[in-house]
């Protein structure tokens, strides 16, 4: 057997252990990077740990115990998870940015993140560029890139448009998430099947609010990412605005990124995407 053999026998090996473990997942929050997702993680993370009267065990450091990442991970994935023996209280709520495959999401309901794709691609161009480093050109360049820009947003948005129709799934926008934080998140918290407590919710969203979030952030930052945390825009929680491309973005880029979606994204897609505000041709 080749060396190279046993490796790739070991990461189908590894994959598959994931999926058997994620299969017990109540429920999975995917998204596409930069679409709200630490936000809405802090407030049911919140949320359910102060059901079990655990509100002091939420922070950013340690929400992964109670809403993890689609990995083997110790400290932020699935192995993370500390309430498996309150399952009817807390619910495994498994976050994921992974392109849809059916394979990696069973039979299992879903909850699907979606932002205005402009204040996506500008978020991720300051994630890129100024968190992870990982990329040095230009916003034109990088909303034409392969694998970061456009071309990525609109697979991944194809994909999950036709994967949702598999499975019980409920759609939560940034926009509305921002408009009525508490509505949104009472219906998602509804879609889950788990009793709604008002006034912890009210807490956790207050303790989930942008202000707050980022003051954590510069002070702790967030756990496995070394960064300027100075850097205002090198910040996971970096401007929180609806609607900010605007600052960031000529007319010219923003009708180019509302055109590729125009002519590329399917109609399931542009339905997602309708959810945001922003009505596709």
């Amino acid at each position: 057997m080749t060396m190279m053999y046993r490796s790739a026998l070991r990461k189908v090996s590894r994959r598959a252990r994931l999926v058997w473990t994620a299969a017990g997942a109540d429920t999975f929050l995917a998204s596409y990077p930069k679409s709200g997702r630490t936000w809405f993680r802090s407030i049911l993370s919140h949320y359910f740990a102060s059901v079990v009267g655990e509100a002091d065990r939420a922070g950013l450091h340690e929400m992964f115990g109670v809403v993890p990442n689609y990995d083997s991970d110790p400290v932020r994935g699935i192995p993370a998870f500390r309430y498996g023996g309150l399952r009817s209280q807390v619910p495994l709520i498994v976050v994921t940015h992974h392109l849809y495959r059916r394979t990696l999401f069973l039979n299992r309901p879903v909850v699907f993140m979606v932002r205005d794709p402009r204040d996506v691609l500008v978020s991720a161009y300051f994630h890129e560029t100024r968190h992870k480093r990982r990329f040095s050109g230009e916003l034109d360049a990088f909303i034409a890139h392969e694998s970061l820009g456009v071309p990525a947003l609109i697979r991944y948005l194809n994909a999950w448009g036709r994967g949702l129709a598999h499975h019980r799934n409920a759609v939560l926008s940034y926009e509305d998430l921002s408009a009525d934080t508490q509505r949104a998140s009472a219906e998602i918290i509804a879609f889950l099947g788990h009793p709604l407590q008002p006034t912890l919710l009210g807490e956790a969203v207050r303790a989930s609010r942008f202000e707050a979030m980022r003051q954590r952030e510069i002070e702790q930052g967030i756990p496995a990412h070394e960064y300027d945390r100075g850097d205002v825009e090198s910040l996971r929680m970096r401007r929180g605005k609806p609607g900010g491309f605007g600052d960031y973005l000529t007319q010219a880029q923003a009708a180019k990124i509302v055109s590729a979606c125009e002519r590329q994204l399917t109609p399931a897609a542009k339905a997602l995407v309708a959810r945001t505000g922003l009505l596709l041709n």
